[in-house]
């Protein structure tokens, strides 16, 4: 029981630590990546960017008028996000199917040269997943929770994800005994498919030899 709950803290941990990175892009180019959330989870994602200046041969915090377009998909490649913001802001997004969801980035704007940039932007992204996303700060001072009681509610949001991550796993791997069981009968009756082949050949080319010798009276 111990091992199990270490195991699924283990996991928890993994699926709620937070995405920070940066990476360039040019003019109407898209950035995309995936992340596995399950099902009923909110993410939220952060970004700034700055774009190139040859003057400085440095990134500086780009115009206001340089905006991001972020766009998500779920599993079933439906859009659940498609909004235009500015340089710098943040997106939200909660998940109702289980799976990987597609968040994709591109800029909205062909001017980068008004600006003074040489056709090349970073972007600074920081998603965070699950109770990692929620802002207990902010929730303290609305609800007025004691110290005590907003460690509850952290600790019953870990627990409430947890679950949500062991119901992912459970549904993972129903998919792979799905796909597995499907490969499987696949591969017999295609096993049965070229035996049935090999058969019918078989006779035939007993028929034909058959009906050679005949003609030719050597049977």
């Amino acid at each position: 029981m111990g091992r199990f709950i270490q195991t699924a803290f283990l996991l928890f941990l993994g699926f709620s630590s937070a995405l920070g990175l940066y990476f360039h892009i040019g003019e109407t180019e898209k950035k995309c990546f995936i992340e596995e959330i399950p099902d009923e989870t909110m993410v939220i994602g952060n970004y700034k960017t700055q774009l190139y200046d040859k003057n400085t041969n440095d990134f500086m915090p780009s115009s206001p008028h340089i905006g991001m377009h972020v766009e998500v998909k779920d599993p079933d490649s439906k859009i659940i996000l498609s909004k235009v913001y500015s340089s710098e802001g943040r997106f939200t997004f909660t998940s109702h199917t289980p799976g990987e969801h597609s968040i994709c980035l591109y800029s909205n704007s062909t001017k980068w040269a008004m600006f003074g940039a040489n056709n090349k932007m970073r972007v600074h992204l920081d998603i965070e997943v699950g109770e990692h996303a929620n802002d207990y700060k902010q929730i303290a001072e609305k609800d007025k929770l004691t110290e005590l009681q907003l460690r509850i509610r952290q600790l019953l949001d870990q627990v409430a994800q947890v679950q949500k991550e062991q119901n992912y796993q459970r549904y993972r791997e129903e998919r792979f005994r799905q796909t597995s069981e499907s490969t499987n009968q696949r591969v017999l009756w295609w096993s049965l498919g070229q035996t049935v082949i090999l058969l019918v050949t078989g006779f035939w080319q007993m028929r034909h030899l058959k009906g050679f010798f005949e003609a030719k009276k050597l049977v």
